[in-house]
């Protein structure tokens, strides 16, 4: 059994849709961001940068102690290897799957962050930081800056498709497990 400690947010969602993908059975912990139940002792002995989501796996595949996982890109990483799912084997795919995993972590999911919060959050309207975080420039050599697009479509045989998808279909229509 997986105890998945979660909050309702898009680190928080790639997991469950993740856990869902791969039916392994898993109980949710709330974490309650608002409240500051991130900053307890009991839930730093497992996610010590404070951060959510984060889980323990009892038993792991090795049979021994309880395992704890945090940082979403490190706790799908661990799930795929777990199940045998969603990770190629072969060299190419594997690391073709870890750039998009790894692209996602580092790129999209902190930038698009940094827009929302800029966009929706801040107390106070800031032109600079709203340009900066919703046009990016472009990959080099195709043209001058682009507004971003959520084009990173689900892939139901890689991790990395569980991190991102179009915002313009409900989630039962990305993921089928989102209904559920």
């Amino acid at each position: 059994m997986i105890d998945l400690y979660y909050w309702p947010t898009p680190n928080g969602h790639k997991v469950t849709l993740m856990l869902e993908e791969t039916g392994l059975p898993y109980r949710i912990q709330p974490v309650n961001i608002g409240a500051g139940d991130q900053f307890t002792p009991a839930f730093l002995a497992i996610s010590p940068n404070n951060k959510m989501p984060a889980l323990v796996d009892h038993p792991p595949t090795d049979g021994d102690a309880p395992q704890s996982v945090f940082e979403s890109g490190a706790i799908l990483l661990y799930l795929a290897e777990k199940t045998g799912r969603f990770l190629p084997a072969d060299t190419r795919g594997r690391v073709a799957v870890l750039e998009w995993l790894f692209w996602q972590m580092a790129g999209l999911g902190p930038m698009s962050g940094q827009m929302g919060h800029f966009n929706v959050y801040a107390p106070e309207k800031i032109p600079y930081a709203i340009e900066r975080y919703t046009i990016w420039p472009a990959i080099r050599g195709s043209g001058p800056t682009t507004r971003f697009r959520w084009t990173l479509t689900p892939s139901r045989t890689s991790s990395a498709g569980m991190t991102r998808s179009p915002p313009d279909r409900p989630p039962s229509a990305r993921m089928p497990c989102a209904s559920r």
